[in-house]
């Protein structure tokens, strides 16, 4: 009877680290990761490798929720399959009975939460990407190359002997960048200041 961990992050600029402190402390066996991988992912290799790990008898452990399951629906669907196995589910942050009706109850309501607070969350951006967007403001990276070096470029570009790779190599951009700043500069883009 083993205890297998599931921990995950959504960006790679999180870290795992709180909740691989916390199932260190319920001693898992075994622990998967997926790092940098959304709830919502088609494929969250670490998640699909715990299920496959889990054996009769053996005990599913969580941080909390949302870092397993991308759904109310496929929460159930995983706790149906789980009492079918004869594996036990343990949320470190939620505890839940899953063994009792009332448990049962609180598992759906908690995934259900779990499930509004995301989608919640992401209306909550959309709306905000909204509003900037008609306030003016100009969303996504910056251009590598200004309006100004790209006037420049223009102008070395007329001598023969230059090349676009020594250009860009000069700038510290691809070809394929220095390429994609004159033709948007061509076509009345802005590319930045």
């Amino acid at each position: 009877m083993a205890i297998i961990g599931y921990a995950r992050v959504s960006t790679q600029e999180q870290n795992l680290n709180l909740q691989l402190d916390a199932l260190k402390k319920v001693q898992c066996d075994r622990v998967f990761e997926d790092p940098g991988v959304t709830a919502t992912a088609r494929r969250r290799p670490g998640f699909e490798a715990a299920m496959a790990a889990l054996r009769r008898g053996d005990t599913f452990v969580i941080w909390k929720m949302d870092r397993a399951f991308r759904s109310a629906g496929e929460a159930l669907r995983t706790l149906e399959k789980f009492e079918a196995k004869g594996i036990a589910f343990h949320c470190i942050t939620e505890p839940v009975e899953t063994q009792t009706a009332m448990g049962k109850a609180m598992y759906q309501v908690r995934n259900v939460f779990a499930e509004l607070e995301k989608n919640m969350n992401s209306e909550r951006t959309l709306a905000g990407l909204d509003a900037a967007r008609r306030r003016g403001v100009k969303l996504g990276r910056p251009r590598k190359l200004s309006q100004q070096q790209v006037r420049i470029i223009r102008r070395l570009l007329k001598d023969p002997d230059i090349r676009r790779r020594d250009i860009a190599s000069l700038y510290g951009v691809s070809v394929s960048t220095l390429s994609r700043a004159l033709s948007d500069h061509q076509q009345g883009k802005d590319t930045g200041t």
